[in-house]
């Protein structure tokens, strides 16, 4: 069963504590299917300029991204650079150029309206939309959102709210998006907009799940050294997305087990700058920490 992501691809330049890397890979569509295609195949509708190197789609294939809706524009691509600090749940955004993002339109091409996995990235709610009236009868939508959007387009992300059965978002997002504080509070309000399930990343501190019928909370893989934090939310909805496809279980046993995969799958991105770890990994490393992980979190009341 394949997934379906709508969103950014990009240049990073990044800056952490243990270096920096120039002009790599990046964007949320690019995180979110490598994440994804370790466990399902991915399709991938985004635009990038006509500086987009050759490599990059090799890369993406290579993983086994299905790349038939990306746009290749006149122009330059989508670029950012941000500098973290010695806590890497801070950063700072030193530059963005949105060029060829800034008029992008998505359109789905022919075979892809039946995709049954979608997640809508972090954009623009008209363009996330635009893609909802694309879809035939999808399984599963999901979203992100940001403060830009939560401040600056509430009426239109409250019409992709009531329409999407997911939303994934930081704790800050879901403090703003609700008004609440407490981020219990918080998702409680968010259900009441329309999603059915809103995950609440929470960085180094895990992920929160809330549903009108359950609650779920994993905390992070502990790893010794964390390198770059890029990508890691994008990461870990494309692993909860491909896990659920791959599975094909409803319920909160397959929700739960999508979550734990797309944590542990989050561990691995931020191993290295931008998604290098990413396009060595294979399912057999994730099998293996994810059982790693089980045994940690195991409890016998």
């Amino acid at each position: 069963m394949s997934v379906l992501v709508v969103g950014s691809m990009a240049f990073d330049s990044i800056e952490t504590p243990h270096g920096r890397v120039d002009r790599v890979l990046g964007g949320s569509a690019a995180y979110f299917a490598l994440a994804a295609s370790v466990f399902a195949p991915v399709r991938i509708v985004g635009v990038v300029g006509e500086d987009f190197p050759d490599e990059h789609l090799t890369a993406l294939s290579r993983s086994g991204v299905d790349l038939e809706g990306l746009q290749r524009n006149a122009g330059k691509t989508f670029f950012w650079h941000g500098r973290y600090h010695e806590d890497l749940n801070v950063r700072d955004t030193l530059e963005v150029q949105l060029n060829v993002l800034l008029d992008f339109v998505p359109r789905l091409p022919a075979g892809y309206e039946d995709t049954e996995y979608v997640f809508l990235g972090n954009m623009h709610p008209a363009a996330q939309l635009e893609v909802l009236s694309q879809l035939e009868q999808p399984r599963l939508v999901a979203c992100d959102t940001m403060d830009h959007w939560i401040h600056e387009t509430p009426g239109e992300l409250r019409k992709v709210l009531e329409r999407v059965e997911t939303v994934v978002i930081n704790d800050s997002e879901a403090r703003m998006l609700s008004g609440h504080d407490n981020v219990v509070r918080a998702a409680r309000v968010i259900l009441k907009m329309g999603p059915r399930t809103v995950l609440i990343k929470r960085g180094e501190y895990g992920v929160f799940q809330f549903s009108d019928s359950s609650s779920f909370v994993v905390p992070a893989y502990p790893l010794e050294e964390v390198l770059d934090p890029t990508g890691a939310g994008d990461s870990f909805a494309g692993a909860f997305m491909g896990c659920l496809a791959a599975d094909g279980v409803a319920g909160d046993d397959g929700l739960r087990r999508a979550i734990v995969h797309g944590n542990v799958t989050a561990s691995f991105t931020v191993e290295d700058f931008g998604p290098r770890r990413l396009m060595a990994l294979d399912r057999g490393e994730v099998d293996e920490r994810y059982r790693r992980f089980v045994e940690l979190t195991r409890f016998h009341g």
